[in-house]
């Protein structure tokens, strides 16, 4: 009975989650192949080959680098996401971003660049046309 469930949480590596709760600091960088929730603080880099969740309560002091990234919190520093980068309620933002696609509600505050995928070959592209017009 107990070997079945840990099987099944091992085969599927989705189930695995880190979480820093509330109330909790954590000072140094963090990496972690599956998902990381952060609803406290951590004063360092973070890396995830999956998610990355800021919660409301969550702060992060330097730079987060993930596939995906979801944030509702406070971060501090660069984000680099390959995928999808949702800023969400009343979060903040002090840095700049790098991302596939990027989502920003009303409410969000974001100060920084932003460089998005292909759009941003396809402006510099239009910039170097425009030089060579020019000439």
């Amino acid at each position: 009975m107990f070997n079945r469930d840990r099987s099944s949480s091992e085969a599927n590596p989705s189930n695995k989650a880190t979480l820093i709760s509330a109330g909790t600091q954590v000072s140094g960088d963090i990496h972690s192949d599956h998902d990381l929730r952060i609803d406290g603080r951590v004063d360092g880099n973070v890396s995830s080959s999956a998610r990355i969740v800021v919660g409301p309560q969550g702060c992060v002091n330097g730079h987060m680098e993930s596939q995906q990234a979801d944030v509702t919190g406070r971060v501090s520093g660069d984000i680099r996401v390959q995928d999808l980068l949702q800023l969400r309620g009343d979060c903040v933002v002090e840095g700049n971003i790098a991302a596939g696609k990027l989502q920003v509600e009303p409410t969000a505050t974001f100060n920084g660049q932003c460089q998005m995928g292909g759009s941003v070959t396809v402006l510099q592209l239009k910039k170097h046309e425009r030089a060579a017009a020019e000439v």
